[in-house]
């Protein structure tokens, strides 16, 4: 009779399991936002009183007019505001900004220092407008990672970050360790140093492997590495080639930094998807950028910010501060000629190298440069997303595609600067700041 009585309670609670399982289940609450003025796609003309509908992170429905929230629904009202796109830059270092210390930090911090301040930046980085980030290159190569993960999970709130990991670079190249006393520099360099064909392979194998969304490579000298080497070709041409072949074999895009004239044009000979900064590039360059239907990510905002520190003193060493007075000026008019030209322009501005979350600036100095507001800001939003290949997702506001929008006071398609004061921010649906 027990085993009856037995039997027949847990029959039940089956019974009981299977009526809850059969449930529908219930609708996840909605936001309503009010908005005075929507800029969607920027590029295109600007609507007027609109209501975007939220839910799950993503954008459900654009309604005219302002519709009434349904029951239990939050509202958000940004009927005086204009709402853009989230905006995308796409290049950053989020674990580090460039002070007086930084030659010190290389070898004071520990990964634990890294992965806060990279936190602290993200965040700077979110509230500032930017809700994707791509962050190219990184010392604490499995912290940026890390970052990245917890932010996509959602238990920390942050901006969407595409990372390369650790850059890629010759030895005694931009990407390598100098300055040091030479155990000190044996213990600190990278696994990301390669030489020749076969080690390039590899090394562009372990990002991968690591985790990397994108390869980045230092494909000619740069401002900050503390060496007199000068910003020309550091990788020979069969090894650009190895590595841009390794990443799209692996189905990575491949990115390089490059100043020098041979520098550029050998990484886009050798298939490299984009140029970061360019700063020598000519009409012949431009050229090829278009044959190889390539894009160039200027920043100028890190070449404006190392001629100031040049300038000032007191940050940079002297091998930075030869090659910031010489690179820094030339760097917004190569991007007004490369606009002339018709050359692909995707928004990064090398954060890290300026202060995280003074990224907007960027924007001004791309106006600078003879662009449009309209222009800047879809190089931020379309542009990103389409170098990315993240369009279908995000660089526009439409129902399917992730609620990351930024709300500000005023017109910025006639005063730009306005992205300098972003007033409200979401990201996947999550309130960043209001």
């Amino acid at each position: 009779m027990m085993r009856l009585r037995l039997l027949s309670t847990v029959l039940a609670c089956v019974a009981v399991g299977t009526a809850y399982a059969q449930t529908p289940p219930t609708a996840s609450p909605a936001t309503f936002i009010h908005v005075g003025r929507l800029i969607a796609e920027p590029g295109t003309p600007p609507t007027q009183t609109k209501t975007l509908i939220v839910r799950d992170g993503k954008i459900e429905a654009i309604r005219d007019g302002y519709v009434a929230p349904s029951a239990g629904a939050k509202l958000v009202d940004l009927k005086s505001k204009t709402v853009l796109p989230g905006l995308i830059d796409s290049h950053v270092h989020l674990l580090s900004e460039l002070s007086s210390s930084s030659r010190l930090d290389q070898v004071t911090k520990e990964e634990s220092d890294l992965a806060l301040d990279g936190l602290v930046h993200a965040q700077k980085t979110l509230r500032a407008g930017f809700t994707t980030v791509v962050d190219l290159g990184a010392d604490g190569h499995h912290t940026i990672f890390a970052l990245r993960d917890q932010f996509a999970s959602g238990r920390l709130l942050g901006p969407r970050i595409l990372a390369a990991g650790a850059a890629i670079s010759p030895t005694g190249g931009h990407g390598d360790v100098h300055g040091f006393r030479e155990d000190i520099m044996h213990v600190m360099g990278p696994k990301s140093v390669c030489n020749g064909v076969d080690d390039c392979r590899r090394a562009v194998r372990e990002q991968v492997k690591a985790g990397a969304n994108i390869i980045k490579v230092t494909a000619t000298g740069g401002v900050l590495s503390n060496t007199a080497s000068g910003l020309s070709q550091q990788f020979f041409d069969d090894e650009l080639k190895a590595i841009a072949d390794t990443a799209h074999l692996l189905g990575k895009t491949a990115t390089a930094h490059a100043h020098g004239k041979g520098g550029i044009e050998a990484a886009l000979r050798a298939g490299f998807d984009s140029i970061e900064h360019s700063s020598y590039a000519d009409a012949e360059t431009f050229a090829l950028y278009k044959a190889k239907n390539a894009c160039v990510v200027p920043t100028l905002l890190a070449g404006t910010t190392v001629t100031e520190m040049a300038k000032a003193g007191g940050t940079l060493t002297g091998a930075q501060a030869a090659k910031a007075l010489t690179v820094g000026p030339l760097m917004v008019n190569m991007l007004s000629r490369a606009r002339e030209a018709g050359v692909c322009v995707v928004f990064g501005t090398d954060s890290g190298v300026s202060r995280h979350g003074d990224n907007a600036r960027e924007f001004e100095l791309m106006v600078q440069a003879g662009f449009t507001p309209a222009e800047a800001l879809r190089s931020a939003t379309v542009g990103g997303a389409s170098h990315l290949g993240l369009s279908d997702q995000i660089g526009t506001l439409a129902p399917g595609k992730a609620a990351d929008l930024v709300a500000v006071t005023g017109d910025p398609l006639t005063d730009i600067s306005l992205m300098r004061k972003i007033d409200f921010v979401m990201v996947g649906g999550r309130i960043a700041k209001e």
